[in-house]
C-alpha cells in the first residue's frame, strides 16, 4: 500500500509558549465574535450601506481563499503535470487549504447581517443559479468538504497506528469517580482503530474522484470572485475594473498558491527545526515566474487597450496602490528567474513573501481600496473587525501546529534524504520506483 513512511508527525510538546500566545489571540477574536452575535453587527463593525463588504470579506474570503490555494496549486503540479517528486509537500498544503477555506466560510457567517437566514442556502427553491455569489458560496462549501475528505487518510493513518497514549494520560489525570473504566475505554478505542483500518482502503478507491473535484472547484470559484466586481463598473476604479477580472483572479490564486506553499514549508522547517526542502522548493519556485508573467502581461495589455496607462502612472492615491501591487509581484518574480537565488532558502522566502503580498494587495485593491461607492461614504475597519480577522488567522496557525503534531503531515526527512539540521538539503530521490497516490492515501502503482 505505497510508502507508509512518506509523512511523519512533528515530535515534541503541543502545549508550548507559542500555543498559549496564539490561543489568547484566538480567544480575544472570538470574544468580539460573541459580541457581534449578542449586540448585532453594528456593535463591532464600521460597515455601512456604502461599504457592505469590509475587511472580513476582503481578507477572510477574497484574499484568504487565495492564500489557502496552496493545496490547489500543488495538486495541479502533482496530479495534472505528474510531478510526483512534489508529492511529499501536498499533505501540508492540503491542511493549510482546509483551515483557510473552512475559516473563510465561518467568517461569512460572522459577516452576514441576518445569519439566521443562512439556512435558505440549503433550500434549492431559494437558489439563484445565475448569481456569481451563489456559485462562490456553493463551491467554497463543497471545496471545504472535499479538503476534509482529502485530509482524512492522514487522520485514519494516525488512528490506525495510535497507541492512545494521550487518551490514557487524560484518563489517568481525571478523578477516579469520573474517569471511564479502563477496559471499556480500551475496547471502544480498539473498535475505532479497526474502523479506521476498514475505512482507509475503501476511501482510497474513491479519493481520485475528490482529487478531480479539488482541482475543479477552486478553478470555478476563484474566477467567480473576480466576476462579483464586474457589476460595480461605476464604483470600482478603472485601474482594476476590467472584463478580465475572472482570468486575473484565477491566475492570481495560482501564483499565490505556489508562493504560499514555499512560505509554509520554509517557516515550518525553521520553526520546527527541520531540514529545508530546498530542492523541491527550487523546482516549485521556477514555475511561479511563468504564471506571474502571464498575469502581468494581461494587466499591462488590458490597461493599454482601455487607455489607462496614464492613470497607472499618474502618481495619485489609486496609482500608488496599483504600482505597489504591480512592483511587489514583478520584483518577487524577477528574483526567481535566477537559479542561484532559487537554491537559497533566504531568497526563496524573500521572493515568495513579495509575491504573496503583491497578490494579496491586488485583491484588497479590487475589493476595498479601489472601491468607491460615492461621496459621503467612508470606511476603515474597527478594532473589533481587525481583531476578529487576526483571531481567525491565529486559529489557522494554531490548528496547523496542533494537527502536524497529532497526524503525519510533514514530509518524512529520513525518507526523503533529509538530515536533522535545518541547514541540510532534502534531496529528491530520483529513479525510485514510482507510486501513484491520491492525496494522503498512498496506493502502489501496479
Amino acid at each position: 500500500m505505497g510508502n507508509p513512511e512518506e509523512y511523519q508527525k512533528l515530535e515534541g510538546k503541543i502545549f508550548t509558549k507559542s500555543f498559549f500566545i496564539l490561543l489568547s489571540v484566538v480567544l480575544l477574536g472570538f470574544y468580539f465574535v460573541g459580541v457581534r452575535y449578542v449586540k448585532g453587527i453594528g456593535a463591532v463593525s464600521n460597515m455601512s450601506d456604502g461599504y457592505p463588504w469590509g475587511i472580513w470579506i476582503t481578507y477572510d474570503v477574497a484574499t484568504g481563499t487565495a492564500i489557502a490555494c496552496g493545496g490547489y496549486a500543488v495538486a495541479i503540479l502533482v496530479y495534472i503535470r505528474n510531478r510526483m517528486q512534489y508529492h511529499p509537500m501536498i499533505r501540508s498544503a492540503i491542511l493549510t487549504s482546509m483551515f483557510g477555506y473552512g475559516l473563510a466560510g465561518f467568517s461569512v457567517m460572522v459577516d452576514l447581517g441576518r445569519p439566521w437566514n443562512a439556512y435558505n442556502f440549503f433550500i434549492p427553491s431559494k437558489w439563484q443559479a445565475n448569481s456569481a455569489m451563489f456559485e462562490v458560496a456553493l463551491c467554497v462549501m463543497a471545496y471545504s468538504t472535499v479538503l476534509i475528505l482529502e485530509f482524512l487518510p492522514a487522520i485514519l493513518t494516525s488512528i490506525e497506528q495510535s497507541k492512545w497514549e494521550r487518551m490514557n494520560a487524560v484518563r489517568n489525570w481525571l478523578h477516579p469517580k469520573i474517569a471511564p473504566d479502563q477496559k471499556s475505554m480500551q475496547d471502544k478505542l480498539e473498535m475505532v482503530r479497526l474502523g479506521a483500518i476498514w475505512l482507509k482502503p475503501r476511501l482510497n478507491k474513491v479519493l481520485i474522484f475528490f482529487i478531480v473535484l479539488g482541482i475543479t472547484l477552486p478553478t470555478m470559484h476563484q474566477s467567480s470572485l473576480g466576476s462579483l466586481l464586474l457589476i460595480a463598473s461605476t464604483k470600482l476604479h478603472p485601474l482594476w475594473h476590467t472584463g478580465f477580472l475572472p482570468l486575473l483572479f484565477l491566475l492570481n490564486c495560482v501564483f499565490i498558491g505556489y508562493a504560499i506553499a514555499i512560505l509554509e514549508s520554509i517557516i515550518s522547517s525553521y520553526s520546527f527545526k527541520r531540514p529545508f526542502e530546498t530542492e523541491e522548493l527550487s523546482g516549485l519556485a521556477a514555475l511561479i515566474p511563468f504564471v506571474t508573467v502571464i498575469w502581468l502581461s494581461v494587466v499591462i495589455g488590458d490597461l493599454a487597450y482601455r487607455g489607462q496607462i496614464g492613470a497607472a502612472l499618474k502618481g495619485d492615491f489609486y496609482s500608488g496602490w496599483f504600482m505597489t501591487e504591480f512592483l511587489l509581484v514583478a520584483s518577487g518574480s524577477l528574483l526567481l528567474f535566477f537559479k542561484k537565488l532559487r537554491k537559497s532558502p533566504r531568497w526563496l522566502f524573500t521572493s515568495a513573501s513579495l509575491i504573496v503580498l503583491g497578490g494579496a494587495l491586488y485583491r484588497f485593491n479590487v475589493y476595498l481600496i479601489g472601491f468607491n461607492p460615492g461621496q459621503g461614504w467612508r470606511y476603515f475597519p474597527s478594532f473589533a473587525e481587525v481583531m476578529i480577522t487576526v483571531g481567525i488567522v491565529a486559529l489557522e496557525v494554531l490548528g496547523y501546529k496542533v494537527f502536524v503534531a497529532l497526524f503525519p503531515v510533514l514530509p518524512n526527512t529520513s525518507a526523503h534524504g533529509g538530515g536533522h539540521a535545518p541547514a541540510k538539503k532534502a534531496a529528491v530521490q530520483k529513479g525510485k520506483k514510482a507510486s501513484i497516490e491520491v492525496p494522503h492515501a498512498p496506493v502502489e502503482a501496479h
